[in-house]
């Protein structure tokens, strides 16, 4: 393999990691409906660690993942569905427990997804001040950063709708509220799950956008997203996941190339 060339600014700025997944395995277990054994049963057995109890289903999501991530990185998961690209999100979050392998971060992870709960009975305005103490922030920097949140998610272009339960927004408009809480605060590291795929193309340009100043204030961006245009603009590095296994980790337009040659998409 040929040398690559290291400016001599390149090589006194060394990288810093961010994530670091070393052999990652997730398992799934799930009960697979034999008689007998309820949930209790099926929750005690995953608490002693019996894996293999009868009516329990084990699907493999995540299979021997290695990658290290960079703080200053944009980097995009690609695959088909069911490839595990949420469930490798959710394990560098920590909300899910590797079966094998480590996963190391440095700072602290935050896990955007469109299916993010929020509270639908309460208005949006109570959301947002809920959702910004919920990631850490305080009630003054909350208070400080609310109209920008709201001018930010566009929701009130047509009308007063922040002071509107949640359950009275369209899904696009909860998404772009969720996206818009999560992007008001500066992150270690960011994990957005098919956030960009809402809204139309004004909204995604904002939040395009917003994603590079996040990389510019030294976190990392990952974006898991279907949409290859979105991947493209938004991220230089990408990493290409089928059946729960590492198939590519590389540039942007070599590694979304292969994919669309593979699958025709």
């Amino acid at each position: 393999m040929a040398e690559q060339s290291v400016s001599p600014k390149a090589a006194a700025q060394p990288r810093t990691p961010t994530v670091i997944a070393d052999g990652l395995h997730i398992v799934y277990r799930v009960n697979g409906g034999s008689r007998g054994k309820g949930a209790a049963t099926v929750a005690i057995s995953r608490i002693l660690g019996r894996k293999h109890t009868p009516g329990m289903r084990e699907v493999h999501a995540v299979r021997g993942v290695s990658f290290t991530a960079y703080r200053g990185e944009a980097i995009g998961l690609i695959g088909s569905n069911g490839s595990g690209k949420s469930t490798l999100l959710k394990a560098i979050a920590g909300l899910l427990p590797a079966e094998r392998g480590k996963v190391y971060t440095d700072g602290q992870p935050s896990l955007l997804g469109v299916n993010a709960a929020l509270m639908n009975d309460l208005t949006g305005e109570r959301n947002v001040y809920l959702g910004g103490l919920a990631m850490g922030m305080s009630p003054e920097q909350v208070r400080a950063r609310y109209q920008d949140i709201v001018d930010f998610s566009g929701i009130n272009e047509k009308g007063d709708f922040i002071t509107l339960p949640m359950r009275t927004y369209s899904s696009g408009m909860a998404a772009r509220l969720r996206f818009s809480i999560a992007a008001a605060k500066d992150h270690d590291v960011l994990m957005i799950d098919e956030a960009l795929a809402t809204g139309d193309r004004k909204f995604q340009k904002r939040s395009e956008a917003r994603i590079r100043e996040l990389r510019k204030e030294a976190g990392t961006v990952f974006l898991v997203s279907h949409n290859n245009k979105s991947i493209r603009d938004t991220c230089e590095r990408v990493l290409w996941l089928e059946k729960g296994e590492l198939i590519m980790d590389g540039p942007t337009d070599e590694v979304i190339k292969a994919y669309e040659k593979e699958t025709g998409k």
